[in-house]
């Protein structure tokens, strides 16, 4: 043990130069003792610390490389995970990973003592394991031994079996969970003391590997720690809000004794998950990990939702751990009105600009086409009022202004024009259109009647060669000067 402390002092100097070694605070130390040429992992996770957003490295005492998170290498990192794939001799020494969070740094510290490889060990061998290596199993009842197997994601494995004193466990009071890694027992007696064995195949990266764990079972009549039960931390009898067809993990946050034999699982209508779900598999109970204190071990197992339905919401899913029990109900989400009123408002304001646009583009094009649909026709009259309406519908004065060397004195001594500006400009019972055939650069010496008609009505400009294209009622200059035309009235139809 004074081994141990004096490697823990000297850690302190093998932290890297941006991290001092009083900002860093040790939250545990442990031991591990796995065996030779198997793989081995260890995950490095402190709820409070790595639940958010954490900054998780790994270290090997004393150097001040952090392992290599290269999934090629032997030793890498894999999330929070340190990964051996498989150990070797030289791997034994004291690990730590260093917790950055916000303004605090934390430690956790492995002291790894590689073992030779043993497949099994019998009845009568002594063997020193690490507390977590150890389990109890009481007498007179149902309990159950854990394969303490813990990977990372990247890891699959399957295929795991039983052993005791080098014999693979057979008969009806023993039970496999596989994916829980447990092992039932049913009826508890002192024959079932003894050293237990569970092996697997793990399969990363298409490379398969064998992986066993060794436990020293004893057995006791004693309930252990004056009867207490777990703590189940999360759910908390609480709901949850879930999208129609999204995927969901829940995690069941347990706090327990170190030597306890609870099984901890999760149920749906009295009914276990796997079991609920075994044809669909679209509900799954996931693997329980857990991190080990001195007094206590936190576990968690988890629930994926591979995508929820109708049929899960209300119904309550439950954690157990032993006798503890706690559960969280699903909901579908509460719809978001103000979201809806805004992208509401959105879309209306975005309609509104391109209207705007299109009309300011399009004007003229726009009334030509509306006087072509929307014309009413009149009712029949006598002579003088249709000879009248007539009239109306032709008074229009277009005056073409041509070259500026033809002058405009011959304007001033025609009488008919004279009436016709008159009318235009005094009675205001005649509408003019303006016509440039060039462009006039100065109308300052022009009759002040057009002076004033330019001002009050504007022009309409032609530009170009007169040409087959040109003359076409389509193009720009025509469309001007039809909309500066009265509308197009259509007599109406004669009564029988």
């Amino acid at each position: 043990m004074e081994t141990v402390s004096l490697l823990l002092c000297c850690v302190s100097i093998a932290l890297p130069p941006w991290i001092r070694a009083d900002e860093c605070r040790d939250i545990s130390v442990q031991n591990e003792t796995p065996s030779v040429n198997q793989p081995f992992a260890f995950n490095c996770t402190y709820p409070p610390l790595t639940s958010g957003k954490a900054l998780v490295t790994w270290y090997k005492y004393p150097s001040k490389i952090p392992v290599s998170k290269n999934m090629q290498t032997r030793i890498y990192q894999d999330q929070n995970w340190i990964l051996f794939l498989p150990l070797a001799w030289g791997d034994s020494g004291i690990y730590q990973c260093i917790i950055n969070n916000a303004n605090m740094c934390h430690r956790i510290h492995i002291n790894l003592t590689v073992f030779s490889e043993t497949q099994c060990v019998s009845r009568n061998s002594q063997v020193n394991l690490s507390d977590e290596y150890k389990q109890i199993l009481h007498v007179g009842k149902n309990d159950s031994l854990t394969c303490h197997l813990n990977f990372p994601k990247s890891c699959d494995l399957d295929s795991i079996k039983w052993y005791k004193d080098c014999k693979e466990i057979k008969g009806d009071r023993f039970a496999y969970w596989e994916r829980k890694r447990k092992l039932s027992v049913s009826n508890v007696s002192a024959e079932d003391r003894g050293n237990y064995l569970c092996k697997a195949r793990l399969t990363h990266a298409g490379k398969q590997y064998k992986v066993l764990h060794r436990i020293t079972v004893n057995v006791t009549e004693n309930v252990g720690h004056g009867g207490i039960i777990p703590k189940i931390t999360y759910p908390t009898n609480n709901t949850i809000e879930a999208q129609l067809g999204s995927t969901l993990i829940v995690d069941c946050n347990i706090t327990d004794t170190r030597d306890n034999t609870n099984l901890r699982y999760w149920s749906v209508s009295s009914t276990l998950v796997d079991i609920y779900y075994k044809e669909s598999k679209r509900v799954q109970e996931g693997i329980e990990t857990h991190i080990s204190f001195q007094e206590h071990n936190f576990y968690t197992v988890n629930i994926t939702f591979l995508e929820v339905k109708m049929e899960d919401y209300d119904h309550p899913f439950t954690c157990h751990a032993g006798v503890s029990a706690a559960y969280f109900i699903l909901k579908p989400p509460v719809p978001d009105f103000l979201a809806y009123l805004i992208g509401g408002l959105l879309a209306f304001a975005g309609v509104a600009v391109l209207v705007m646009c299109i009309y300011n583009i399009f004007w003229i094009d726009i009334a030509l086409w509306y006087r072509s649909i929307f014309q009413s026709p009149g009712a029949i009259e006598a002579v003088a009022s249709v000879i009248d309406e007539n009239i109306k519908l032709c008074r229009r004065l277009i005056i073409i202004i041509v070259s500026e060397s033809l002058g405009f004195d011959l304007l001033k001594n025609m009488s008919e024009e004279q009436i016709a500006i008159y009318n235009a400009l005094i009675q205001d019972g005649m509408k003019v259109i303006l016509i440039e055939v060039e462009k006039v650069k100065n109308y300052t010496v022009m009759p002040e009647s057009i002076q004033y008609i330019k001002q009050k009505h504007g022009s309409v400009h032609w530009s170009g060669d007169i040409t087959e294209e040109s003359l076409c009622a389509k193009t720009k200059f025509w469309k001007k000067v039809r909309y500066c035309m009265p509308p197009k009235r259509f007599p109406p139809s004669s009564h029988a």
